[in-house]
């Protein structure tokens, strides 16, 4: 058996003559929590839904646990449990309702399945809430619903975009919690986040992608060794690989010819507007 849990091999995925996802080769390993990292429109949601299958690749082979995404999806994703940035749930089902319709897909049921439930409800204070309406939850309490059901068929693997969008610092924290024993126990969480400081402190190597092509992986150390950053937190390196720094030092010295200026000091408003996202990959 592999010790790689997820396995992707010159992964490309194009629309038209847009390369959204160039190429890129990642291998996430048993047992660890590995961040995906990228600027808006870098192709890191088109890379995560091809992970979970919501997506086929233009070229290379994706594997879960071994499993090949494309030769056998079925079987490959039943490993995922999936945590998309944008919910979809069925408003009209109570939460329980939506609980046990998710694990039923997987098979499972019965009173094993319903302890399990309860556990997970409980988990995220949803407990009272198990017979209400989805359409009556608020949007942190969906959120929190969705990562609910990703875990109740018990996967393997984790895939989760954004997972702390939403969802109150007491539930965010329980979620951290919950994905490091998650991996205690022998499960794998690829995690995409723009919260630098969550990624730099919970994952146990980091890849991030830019302009549809891996830049820069690794631990933290290799990470600093690769930008030659000693001490570096993992905004500086962000700023760095995704050429985000040039911006940074132009806000920098722009402030500091305002600060020399002979002139009384003026308060400056500067807006750095974002460039747009490339077509293809929303984020």
């Amino acid at each position: 058996m592999t010790n790689d849990m997820v396995q992707l091999e010159r992964v490309t995925k194009r629309y038209g003559r847009f390369t959204a996802v160039d190429a890129i080769d990642l291998a996430v390993r048993r047992g660890e929590i590995f961040g995906f990292l990228g600027p808006n429109g870098a192709g890191k949601t088109t890379t995560i839904r091809m992970i979970a299958g919501v997506l086929q690749p233009t070229a290379g082979s994706i594997r879960i646990g071994g499993d090949d995404m494309l030769r056998d999806p079925v079987r490959a994703k039943r490993r995922i449990g999936y945590i998309p940035d944008r919910p979809f749930l069925y408003e009209k089902l109570s939460g329980g309702e939506f609980l046990r319709f998710v694990a039923g897909l997987w098979g499972r049921d019965g009173r094993e399945t319903e302890e399990h439930t309860d556990h997970l409800l409980e988990i995220f204070d949803l407990a009272d809430w198990k017979h209400e309406l989805i359409e009556s939850y608020s949007h942190g309490m969906r959120q929190k619903l969705l990562i609910s059901s990703a875990l109740i068929h018990e996967p393997e693997v984790i895939v989760v975009d954004e997972p702390m969008v939403g969802l109150d610092p007491r539930s965010a924290r329980r979620l951290k919690d919950l994905l490091r024993q998650f991996v205690r126990d022998g499960g794998t969480v690829f995690l995409s986040t723009h919260t630098l400081e969550v990624a730099e402190a919970v994952c146990d190597r980091i890849a991030i992608i830019h302009g549809g092509r891996i830049a820069a992986q690794g631990t933290m150390e290799e990470l600093r060794s690769s930008v030659d950053q000693g001490q570096a937190h993992l905004e500086d390196i962000f700023l760095t690989v995704t050429g985000g720094d040039k911006v940074a030092d132009l806000v920098a010295s722009l402030r500091r010819s305002a600060s020399d200026s002979d002139e009384p000091r003026r308060t400056v408003h500067w807006n750095v507007a974002a460039p747009p996202a490339q077509r293809g990959d929303s984020q």
